[in-house]
């Protein structure tokens, strides 16, 4: 009697699970269960012009309407520096969400991009598309591993990791720079991404004396003070733009960073 109770039990079970009810609720509770995927961004386009030109705005206006858990949080004509904005983010969402802060020349085609981020933040507390598996004293960049005095940028060949497309986001090349997922120490700041309630309960936030470089370098420092787990995940995007090293800002960035850090 009790093993004929078991089994209709099971086949019920089983004919409600496979329903198309059973399957619409078990999917809206699984995604219930899901934490939101914040867009830290900031742009100087206008809202209009954000939505319209920029590669993360087209990207976002694609995702209205087929993920509501993708929630944008974007400072449009910006002339702010990006850890202020970074800040206010960390202050502003809930401790389940998940916080990316990313640029807005970042195009993102991975189709699984959600399910990869969520896995990878189970395996590393902060995590990014490129990085290097090790600090060097006087880095001047997450990539190289000095500056000569000709003004040459050394890569740091070996040590690096992860992989960015750069250029138009239909037709762009694939830059490896090394295995990926690994460890890492430094994280390139296009792209990086947290619990929120990992930087809230170990105080880690951006440094806001840096405006626009550096803040992803120093910022990895003071994570990997508290003790937190970086590192890269192979997430499909492509980078309009490879980066401003060497100018005035540039210097001024790098000369506050080693004032900071003494190494």
């Amino acid at each position: 009697m009790m093993n004929a109770f078991f089994r209709l039990r099971n086949f019920v079970r089983g004919g409600w699970n496979n329903s198309l009810v059973g399957r619409t609720i078990s999917s809206i509770v699984s995604r219930a269960q899901q934490p939101r995927i914040v867009i830290v961004a900031a742009s100087r386009l206008s809202e209009l012009e954000f939505y319209k030109k920029s590669l993360l705005g087209i990207k976002l206006v694609r995702w209205r309407t087929t993920n509501s858990l993708i929630v944008p949080n974007v400072t449009y004509s910006n002339t702010k520096g990006l850890p202020s904005l970074y800040n206010a983010a960390i202050d502003k969402f809930n401790d389940d969400d998940v916080l990316v802060f990313m640029h807005d020349d970042v195009w993102i085609s991975d189709v699984n991009f959600i399910e990869k981020l969520l896995i990878s933040l189970k395996k590393f507390d902060i995590v990014g598309i490129a990085g290097n598996t090790r600090r060097s004293k006087g880095q001047p960049a997450w990539a190289f591993s000095r500056l000569e005095n000709d003004g040459t940028f050394v890569w740091d060949e070996g040590m690096l990791s992860g992989a960015i497309r750069h250029g138009d986001a239909d037709n762009s090349p694939l830059s490896v720079y090394g295995p990926t997922p690994a460890r890492c120490e430094l994280l390139d700041g296009v792209f990086l991404a947290a619990r929120r309630i990992t930087l809230r309960r170990n105080r880690v936030r951006f440094d806001e004396r840096f405006s626009f470089h550096f803040y992803d370098m120093d910022f990895c420092r003071a994570a990997r003070r508290a003790g937190l787990l970086l590192g890269t995940w192979p997430l499909d995007m492509t980078h309009s733009s490879g980066g401003a090293f060497g100018g005035a800002a540039w210097v001024e960035g790098y000369e506050a960073y080693k004032k900071k850090w003494r190494n």
